[in-house]
């Protein structure tokens, strides 16, 4: 069952359409503030929500990188239907898969927001069994208590299933190494306060991705969680202008 709040969003506007993805055990909640800015200036917005996501976390354990991505194949193909042209955004893990994208579908521009290629150090991950050992091991994640926020966003799970951070970190190999086919133009955001993904991913996707337009802005604090912060507005002002302008 999808919990409240986190299901899949879709504001109707004018015939640019943006998809937003959110992160890992995330849920599209996370992104509702931005697609609303986004649509009360006239985007129409789709906010996915990924498989095993919204849900609880033996849904999550049941679900692969393959499968989160099939969900943003998905979103792109309704949003397809509906719109002329699409931009896409994704935060974090949701950023992996906007890049993801744009190298097999038509996507006029990425935005990703606190992308990891580098994972921070303190979060352990050399600690993580093989996959063959994970079997249904679960590690606890900390409670969410942001405010001025939609109520979902602090819903998030408790426990993380040990298997799906393999296939995070697949997806985030995959992703890396095929950087150079993203020739998409492209939006980098990053907080230098990030603690989960470490700052120097910003300049690891600038430097590598193959687009001829791309651009990076770091923002002093905000955390891993930019579009949920108090420096949300500069952030959603900075994707809208992005977005607008010709080039």
């Amino acid at each position: 069952m999808i919990r409240r709040g986190a299901e899949t969003f879709f504001l109707k506007g004018g015939e640019e359409g943006v998809l937003l993805i959110h992160g890992f055990t995330g849920s599209p909640a996370e992104l509702l503030l931005l697609g609303q800015f986004l649509n009360d200036v006239g985007f129409t917005v789709l906010g996915i929500r990924l498989s095993g996501h919204g849900t609880n976390e033996k849904d999550l354990m049941r679900t692969t990188a393959e499968n989160w991505f099939n969900t943003v194949l998905d979103g792109w193909s309704i949003l397809n239907g509906a719109c002329k042209k699409i931009f896409v955004a994704g935060h974090s893990m949701g950023g992996l898969l906007t890049l993801k994208l744009s190298t097999c579908r038509e996507v006029e521009k990425v935005v990703t927001i606190s992308a990891p290629i580098f994972v921070d150090e303190n979060l352990g991950a050399e600690n993580l069994p093989p996959r063959s050992e994970c079997g249904m091991e679960m590690i606890f994640q900390p409670r969410r208590k942001l405010k001025n926020v939609p109520p979902a966003v602090n819903q998030v799970y408790r426990k993380m299933p040990l298997i799906c951070v393999h296939e995070l970190f697949d997806l985030l190999a995959d992703v890396k190494k095929n950087l150079s086919k993203v020739q998409t133009p492209l939006l980098i955001l990053h907080a230098k306060d990030d603690h989960t993904a470490q700052t120097k991913s910003a300049n690891f996707i600038f430097e590598n991705v193959g687009s001829k337009i791309a651009r990076i802005k770091f923002f002093e604090n905000g955390g891993h969680l930019l579009p949920l912060t108090e420096c949300r507005e500069e952030v959603f002002s900075v994707i809208e202008k992005f977005l607008s302008e010709k080039f």
